[in-house]
């Protein structure tokens, strides 16, 4: 009697297999992670992925059903992506680091999808579809995305610190992204945009939403929220940094809240996260409550 093959046996070598090939990106990777804070997340990501299809291990299908159809999808982006990568560089495009490891990690990510859809089978990878997409998370933002985004932030988050000027009545003069205030003028610089605090608190609302909501919609507003508790926290910061400028001593602006205060305002943040992550969870507990009770039997008149 021959042995059943195991998916899970299957992934985790293909996994390895593919790594060695990957083994020059993937080791460049980690080397970053240690060099850039917005990055400094990506080392974890397999890890947690890896966990979370453990504590399903059980319940994954132990039959591969390979289609190679589906795979071709993943295979030919990863193809596209890794080629014109290759094809701008030998035209002389000189990319920072950040678009070499985005370009070689996400064909690498693409050639995992689709190898796992052929070597684990499809329902071995729909069994851990959030998993395998949370992995994609290891693959680095290109520049052009990363200061796009750091732009929107940068912006918002000057706005948002605007209206808290304006409530306060404090007596200041924009110009862009430079406030002018009594004493001293700040400029909301690329380092004020908070993306590693928003990025990680984005990863965090992934992992919650999957691990404590099942409705799809409120876990996307959960996701979605990060957003503007982002800018809101950023602008926050600004205008705290500001009112003790002007309040306090121009010197704040050194001063270890300005320059390492980034961690207790994003604990703040968490505030107002738990707390919309509690009603998303309570409402599903009202709505099972809701559907659990049976409706009442017709009236008879006699």
């Amino acid at each position: 009697m021959t042995a059943q093959p195991n998916p899970a046996a299957h992934c985790i070598l293909f996994t390895v297999v593919l790594a060695i090939g990957f083994w020059k990106p993937l080791f460049d990777l980690a080397r970053f992670s240690f060099e850039d804070d917005l990055y400094s997340h990506t080392l974890l990501v397999p890890f947690i992925s890896f966990y979370l299809i453990w504590i399903r291990r059980h319940a994954l299908p132990t039959k591969i059903r390979s289609s190679v159809l589906a795979a071709l999808a993943p295979l030919l982006a990863g193809a596209v992506v890794l080629g014109g990568y290759g094809f701008l560089v030998f035209k002389g495009w000189t990319g920072t680091q950040l678009d070499y490891l985005s370009a070689t990690l996400f064909s690498f990510y693409l050639f995992w999808v689709a190898g796992g859809l052929v070597v684990c089978g499809s329902g071995f990878m729909r069994a851990i579809a959030f998993p395998a997409g949370f992995l994609v998370l290891m693959v680095p933002f290109p520049s052009a995305v990363t200061y796009g985004i750091e732009t929107f932030f940068q912006h918002t988050s000057g706005d948002a610190a605007s209206v808290l000027f304006g409530s306060t009545g404090m007596p200041v003069f924009r110009e862009g992204l430079v406030f002018h205030l009594p004493g001293i003028a700040i400029e909301v610089a690329k380092e004020c945009s908070g993306i590693h605090s928003t990025l990680v608190l984005f990863v965090t609302s992934l992992l919650a939403g999957h691990l404590f909501l099942r409705s799809p919609w409120k876990k996307v507003a959960l996701a979605l929220a990060v957003i503007p508790l982002g800018i809101m926290r950023n602008g926050i910061r600004i205008f705290t940094i500001s009112w003790l400028c002007v309040h306090v001593d121009p010197a704040m602006i050194d001063s270890p809240i300005h320059h390492r205060g980034g961690p207790i305002f994003f604990v703040l943040s968490l505030g107002p996260f738990l707390a919309l992550l509690f009603v998303l969870r309570k409402s599903e507990g009202w709505r099972k409550k809701l559907a659990s009770v049976p409706a009442e039997a017709p009236t008879k008149r006699s």
